[in-house]
């Protein structure tokens, strides 16, 4: 007995309109041309307007102060007046950008995939989470440059700082607080390395120890600060309801980060003046090296 077998056809995708499309040409490289005009035209404008802040030839015997790294590194710089060397410029790179390399295998949901602000409240995230990082970033760079405990000074009428001196940025706790001598002098167990005096004698032997105290002020301060701060306003905002799933969070991380890395170069960029002091925009100045050889920014 033969059996009628009825061919279907294929499902094919559907094709998009004709006024769903573009072309390269004119369309996408018209816009292109017109705003690289506009950014050229602006370019020249500020040019003639602002006075860029030259200075003389370049001369390897002596150092500008200050002396900073291209804009582009200079929240790098900024992390180095505030915590340890290894830390603010590879370890705290390196596993910020091993996080960024984790996001997609963290969050797997494909709903929404591509749009911005693709879950229910992700503005209200973004606007508080970038407010977050933006704040709190300022807070502990002026907190660690002294200005907030010269602010309390001055509006409490402390004298000298003598009121709480070790809370006038992370490395006065180092030497403000009274710490008890075996703090510097802890050996590393179980840990503790031999080290050679260096003659190739097989003279006597030192061991390496641990500065407690200046371990906390430029790593376990920092870290702290680094890991759970993020933290806290994740879990707050997740105890408001806010943060409802793994997107939500990764999104409230990516906000604060941000904001707080823009905050960074801008500080190092125009509020970093010389010796790394904290100053206005209006107040930076630029030195050759040379007493009494200054240029105004």
């Amino acid at each position: 007995m033969a059996t009628a077998v009825v061919a279907r056809p294929v499902a094919r995708p559907q094709a998009r309109a004709r006024d769903e499309e573009v072309l390269v040409w004119p369309d996408l490289v018209f816009v292109e041309f017109i705003a690289a005009l506009l950014f050229t035209i602006t370019l020249f404008i500020l040019s003639v307007v602002i006075n860029a802040p030259l200075l003389d030839q370049a001369n390897a015997d002596v150092t500008p102060n200050p002396s900073k790294a291209p804009w582009y590194l200079l929240n790098l710089q900024e992390l180095l007046l505030h915590m340890n060397a290894a830390m603010a410029g590879i370890i705290v790179p390196t596993v910020w950008l091993i996080i960024l390399g984790a996001f997609p295998y963290f969050d797997r949901d494909t709903d929404g995939q591509g749009a911005w602000f693709g879950t229910e409240g992700a503005v209200r995230l973004t606007v508080v989470s970038g407010i977050v990082g933006f704040v709190g970033t300022w807070a502990l760079i002026l907190w660690d440059s002294g200005k907030v405990a010269f602010f309390l000074n001055d509006w409490f009428g402390l004298s000298g700082g003598d009121t709480m001196r070790f809370l006038e940025n992370v490395r006065s706790m180092q030497s403000q607080l009274p710490w008890p001598e075996w703090a510097s002098k802890i050996t590393y167990l179980p840990f503790n390395l031999k080290l050679l005096d260096g003659t190739g004698s097989g003279g006597p032997t030192t061991f390496q120890h641990l500065d407690f105290p200046g371990w906390l002020v430029e790593q376990g301060i920092p870290t702290a600060l680094l890991v759970g701060l993020p933290s806290l306003m994740i879990y707050t905002l997740w105890r408001m309801g806010w943060v409802v799933n793994r997107r939500d969070a990764l999104l409230a991380l990516f906000s604060g980060f941000v904001a707080s890395y823009g905050v960074l170069t801008l500080c190092g960029t125009a509020f970093r003046g010389q010796g790394q002091e904290l100053v206005f925009p209006w107040e930076l100045k630029v030195s050759e090296g040379i007493p009494g050889q200054e240029a105004g920014h």
